[in-house]
């Protein structure tokens, strides 16, 4: 997406659907999270895309450089009964 340098999509607990899409996201320019869901809904099945968007500077990455989705739900997971990853 213009405007986006780089995302990552993780689960977060949804009360009517157990789980929902979020989308944490690196802005190269001002972007809203209107502006993305807006564009994923456009270029994704709509079960695909974000129900909601959290700007982050930066994404943390393992040593190899991949994504740590686990380090970006923890915060939503924590008081959970259910747990994931």
């Amino acid at each position: 997406m213009p405007g986006v340098s780089e995302a990552a999509v993780i689960g977060v607990p949804d009360p009517r659907w157990g789980e929902s899409v979020k989308a944490c996201v690196v802005a190269a320019e001002h972007v809203t999270e209107n502006d993305v869901i807006t564009w994923c809904r456009d270029h994704l099945a709509t079960y695909k895309a974000p129900r909601s968007v959290d700007f982050v500077d930066t994404l943390p990455r393992n040593p190899s450089g991949k994504v740590l989705k686990r380090e970006l739900r923890a915060p939503y997971w924590a008081d959970q009964a259910r747990q994931v990853g």
